[in-house]
Formats: C-alpha cells, structure tokens, sequence
C-alpha cells in the first residue's frame, strides 16, 4: 500500500507572481486548472517540507502518481485533477513530468549550467503551460512559445527566492558555473544582502532569462482562444516587468515583487495591448486573403 503523506498547503492561487485561472479565463476551465495547480502545490510542498524524510517525501509523491493514475484514493490532492483528465480525455503526461521534477526536488540541490537548470524546467515549469494549451484545445504548436514562457516564470522564481531557498532547504537552482564567473559563491546566498559579485552574476541570469521572453511574447498573438490570448497576454507582461525589477534590485534586500496594484495596473495595459496585436493581425491577414 503506498503511504499517505498529509500536509498543509503552502500557499494559494491567489499568492502566486502570475494570475492562475483568472475571470479572464473561461468558467468551465477555472476549476481544472486549479485542480492541476492544486496538484502541483500539494506536491511541491511535500518536496520543500523540512519536516519530512527522503523516504517519506518520496512516498508522497508516490501516492500522489498511485492516485493520479486511479491505482489508490489515498492523496487527496490528486483526486480532482484524476476526473478533470478522465472526464477531458487527457493524458496524465503532464502532472506526471511535474512529479519527475519534486522527486529531482527531492535529493537534488544544485544546478552545474544553464543546460542543467533548463532540464529541470522541462519537468517543473513546461508541463503546466502544455497542460493549459491542452485543456483549451490549442495546437502543440504553441507549446514553442509557451514553453520559454514558463520557464521564464520558473527562473524569475528561482531568482526571487534565491537566499530563502538556499537557506531554508540548502537548494540552488542558480547556475554555479554563472556563479563563478563573476567571482560569487554559494555561501554568498546567506549574507541579507548580496555582494558585488553575487550582484552581477544574479543580473547576468536575469539578462539571460530575458532572452527567452521573445519567442515568450508570441504566445498571446498565437493562440485560438480570446480569453487565454488575454491572460497570457498578462502574465507576458508581469514576467517582462519582474525581470527588470530582478536586474535593477538585489533579491537579498530589497522587494523583487510587484504589488496587487501594480499587478492590476499591468495587467489592464497588457489586455489592451494585447486586444489592439490581435485586432492588427486578424486585419493583417483578412487583407492578405483578398
């Protein structure tokens, strides 16, 4: 029988960076995705939890599989997102490459490159925007654009809670070898506020990161969806506005999150932006069809 593993969550939806199942997406989609963000929090939290052996983390995110997969009932967590799949007819690919990730989570606590880091968003970030693309019936052709887009997120993350996660769980997702070219160590992570050299290589990944939001920013334009081409339209937005905040600011020190106004305020310009791209290229292209 696979053990059961019951914890708090963390955090909601409403706590995130980045808006999850939004008004502005679809009603009858807003509960399916919180039934897989609600799922992966269920598992990050057993990954992150101090309190919890490598045997019994591992065990956790077992039964979360085990009930995914309809082999048990015991995780809770997971019982939602099982009938949003057998109810849609999806596959399970997608929670199940977030779980690879929390397992890595697990025993893994440092990152060599940039290659390295990527991999590790290919399970931990990627397979939440595929899952939404999925659930609207978009083409996996737009999984090219919403792939760099979370993984964007993932590292914006990363990047935030750089001090708290190398203190709190001993964790880095920062590439070393970034590290060491700018002369800054792991160690340098526990100082409340970063030394020069941290400071530079700390911009270098964020200027790094910013290098994936063009493919990123073509998602809003490329999806069939009005509702979603708004919301991604959003969360573009928030991404672009939160790295130059990471490359201006020390994550150590000072705030590298935006407030709910500003959240609000950027979020009403990114629909509008994104509403006036959309209504360009749909007269772009009726104008080529004559």
């Amino acid at each position: 029988m696979t053990a059961v593993v019951t914890i708090g969550a963390s955090k909601t939806e409403r706590e995130e960076n980045f808006p999850v199942a939004s008004w502005l997406i679809a009603p009858a989609l807003r509960m399916p995705i919180l039934s897989f963000y609600r799922f992966a929090r269920a598992a990050d939290d057993i990954a992150d939890h101090r309190g919890l052996s490598e045997k019994d983390k591992f065990a956790g995110l077992e039964a979360l599989e085990a009930t995914l997969l309809g082999k048990s009932d015991s995780a809770k967590a997971a019982l939602p997102l099982r009938s949003v799949l057998a109810a849609r007819g999806l596959p399970p690919t997608h929670p199940l490459d977030l779980l690879t990730a929390f397992r890595a989570d697990v025993t893994k606590g440092r990152y060599a490159d940039w290659g390295e880091l990527m991999q590790y968003c290919r399970y931990s970030a990627m397979p939440v925007g595929r899952f939404v693309l999925d659930l609207h019936g978009e083409s996996e052709g737009t999984w090219a654009y919403s792939d760099p887009l979370c993984a964007a997120l993932q590292v914006i993350n990363h990047l935030q809670d750089c001090g708290k996660d190398y203190r709190a769980l001993d964790r880095v997702y920062l590439p070393l070898d970034m590290l060491r070219a700018r002369g800054a160590k792991v160690e340098d992570l526990a100082a409340v506020k970063a030394a020069p050299e941290l400071r530079a290589a700390l911009r270098d990944i964020a200027e790094k990161t910013k290098e994936m939001m063009p493919a990123a920013e073509k998602l809003p334009l490329s999806v069939k969806d009005w509702r979603l081409a708004l919301e991604t339209g959003v969360i573009v937005r928030l991404a672009q506005k939160l790295l130059a905040l990471l490359t201006a600011r020390d994550p150590l020190s000072e705030r590298v999150h935006l407030t709910k106004p500003e959240m609000a305020v950027q979020g009403l310009r990114a629909m509008a932006a994104t509403a006036a791209a959309r209504r360009t290229r749909a007269v772009s292209v009726r104008s080529q069809q004559r």
